[in-house]
């Protein structure tokens, strides 16, 4: 299912993982993943066929005068980054279709085969959060003493559709390997990539592997987009009414949040996201 083409020595390394596709919401999770590996080259790479319905989530094809020039497949790989004498192995690309099982167990195997001491999951959960407040972050793991008391974390029981990346935590689970998450709430307004999200995403996964990412464009990123949100939202009226009741809403409820608020907030957005509203976006 996979070929390693450019892989060192390893030590105690981490495995983080993001896909597009669920639980990606803003692209936070892969947009972090993405600059987290950085412009390293492709370390293993998965095979498409063996995971993907291409009528479901087709290539793309490029021309130029007429002419075709190349196909570009969707795919999922591992790069590897070494910050601060610490090894990271990126796992991001677009959510396989199928063969979940198959996969999570490729994973597993590989990380258990590379010595991978951890997992940590990224991604982005649909919120009724405005943008004019900080992105918080949930946080789940394998056990409940490797979130901090200080941590966000879903309250009491929560059930919601599964990801693929769920399936590759449940099998490293399985094989000894602990795992943690974060996951930002995503203003459910805002369309394309969230960057604030992408930069908490990355500071919470810098805290946490001991190490310093750098922020690089992200911050600039970030600060553009808050530009061009409040001056879109200034323009429409009840867009502004929306802020301010998402402002008084979070205010008011804090940034814990239950297992059925959570749940909640998921079903509306698969209800919206079924053909009912539009993003919001600044352009």
């Amino acid at each position: 299912m996979y070929e390693i083409r450019d892989l060192g020595p390893l030590t105690a390394p981490l495995l983080v993982a993001a896909f597009e596709g669920w639980v990606s919401a803003g692209s936070v999770g892969t947009e972090a993943a993405v600059h987290i590996a950085g412009d390293n080259p492709v370390a293993i790479a998965f095979d498409s066929d063996a995971l993907y319905d291409y009528r479901v989530t087709r290539p793309t094809v490029d021309f130029l005068e007429g002419t075709m020039q190349q196909i570009e497949w969707p795919g999922l790989s591992i790069r590897h980054r070494r910050i601060d004498d610490r090894d990271i192995l990126v796992l991001t690309g677009v959510e396989p279709n199928w063969r979940w099982k198959e996969f999570g167990s490729a994973v597993a195997d590989l990380a258990g085969s590379l010595g991978v001491v951890e997992l940590v999951s990224m991604g982005g959960i649909p919120w009724a959060a405005p943008h004019t407040r900080p992105t918080t972050i949930l946080t789940t793991a394998s056990r409940r003493d490797l979130i901090a008391e200080d941590e966000n974390y879903p309250e009491g029981p929560l059930r919601v559709p599964a990801a693929a990346v769920n399936v590759v935590e449940r099998c490293l689970v399985d094989q000894g390997i602990p795992a943690v998450g974060f996951w930002a709430r995503v203003p459910h307004y805002v369309g394309g990539t969230y960057y604030p999200g992408v930069v908490s995403i990355v500071e919470r996964v810098s805290r946490h592997a001991g190490v310093a990412i750098p922020l690089g464009s992200l911050v600039d990123d970030a600060a553009d987009q808050r530009r061009r949100l409040d001056a879109a939202i200034a323009e429409r009226p009840e867009a502004i009414a929306l802020v301010e009741r998402l402002e008084a809403l979070a205010d008011a409820q804090g940034e814990v949040a239950s297992g059925e608020q959570i749940a909640a907030e998921i079903e509306r957005f698969l209800r919206e996201a079924a053909g009912d509203d539009e993003p919001f976006t600044e352009d």
